[in-house]
């Protein structure tokens, strides 16, 4: 498991000093098992530019850095570990609205965005398609 967040880590590092193919990031996160934070009784998301973004994290390092600025005090944080492409895949659709995943928020120069279009959760949530008519938006 820690191999696998590790590459995702190394893959969004990548992507973000211009390189790596967006498709290969995707399926990293899609591979990964990230820690999500559980707040009352849910997953802890964030709601932004009309996104809910499931925040979920590589390892427990930058877990630990998002504990300090959201979390109470010195009290272990609770979290889930999650694959990525059950995240994208089950979760975001079940919430009834656009929604997405942040990868490592509080990780400075390292955090990811995976929207809510097509190629990274299913066609009939994203917010880039419409899947009832089949045209794209």
């Amino acid at each position: 498991m820690a191999q696998s967040r590790a590459a995702l880590a190394e893959r969004i590092a990548e992507r973000r000093r211009g390189g790596d193919d967006p498709r290969a990031l995707v399926g990293e996160m899609r591979r990964s098992v990230l820690l999500v934070p559980v707040a009352d009784g849910g997953l802890w998301s964030v709601r932004s530019g009309g996104v809910r973004w499931i925040c979920g994290f590589t390892d427990e390092a930058a877990l630990a850095r998002f504990a300090l600025h959201h979390g109470r005090g010195d009290e272990p944080m609770d979290y889930a570990a999650l694959l990525g492409a059950r995240i994208v895949d089950e979760i975001v659709p079940a919430l009834g609205e656009p929604a997405g995943l942040a990868v490592d928020i509080a990780t400075e120069d390292g955090s990811m965005f995976f929207p809510p279009v097509t190629g990274i959760v299913p066609d009939a949530v994203a917010v880039d398609t419409t899947e009832r008519t089949g045209e794209r938006a």
